[in-house]
């Protein structure tokens, strides 16, 4: 389990691609082909990287979707696990490898 707050997609996407391309978030926009609104949104971390938005941006930045949607993903478990309280949920089965064993 990872122990630090990862950063969101948004922060990454601008200070490892925009940044060191020298591109405006408007270019990036439309280049990628969604609004400028949309692309502030999620350097902004207000918004989450769709498999839509991972799509484009693998293509433009020759990456893995899967590294944008695992990114998103890291991102949204950990900020859920600083509020979410658990105290309450029942446990319904104890292990899942008999789970898991049945696929």
């Amino acid at each position: 389990m990872k122990m630090y707050n990862p950063p969101h997609p948004g922060e990454v996407l601008q200070e490892l691609y925009l940044q060191p391309l020298g591109l405006t978030v408007t270019e990036t926009a439309d280049a990628l082909g969604v609004s400028h609104q949309i692309l502030s949104a999620i350097i902004e971390g207000c918004y989450s990287i769709t498999p839509d938005i991972a799509m484009r941006l693998s293509k433009a930045f020759s990456t893995n979707p899967t590294v944008w949607l695992g990114m998103e993903q890291d991102y949204d478990l950990w900020q859920v696990k600083q509020r979410l309280d658990l105290s309450e949920v029942r446990v319904l089965r104890d292990s899942e490898s008999e789970f898991m064993a049945s696929f």
